[in-house]
């Protein structure tokens, strides 16, 4: 199952490659966020993380309910917890 899950940007780690590392559920990694160059990407904001790449930005109260109700899910979470720990862009 793979679930777009909110991420709150702590850096901007390679503004000319629209790399930016976010904090999801307290685990941090480096994601694309080129899909959202035209809006801008800035620290503090929420992402709607899926696969390594932002794909909507989202304000922080729709953030915290997707959290609470992926986090209901159980083990589909915790998967995705996993595999967005153990992947990574290049």
């Amino acid at each position: 199952m793979c679930l777009g899950i909110p991420g709150r940007v702590v850096d901007i780690v390679d503004a000319d490659n629209h790399i930016a590392k976010v904090d999801v559920s307290g685990v941090r990694r480096d994601i694309s966020v080129r899909l959202l160059a035209d809006e801008g990407v800035c620290v503090d904001d929420w992402v709607l993380v899926h696969v390594g790449f932002a794909m909507a930005k989202i304000d922080e109260e729709e953030a915290q309910f997707t959290l609470d109700q992926v986090a209901r899910m159980g083990q589909a979470y915790r998967d995705e917890l996993t595999a967005f720990t153990d992947t990574s862009i290049t």
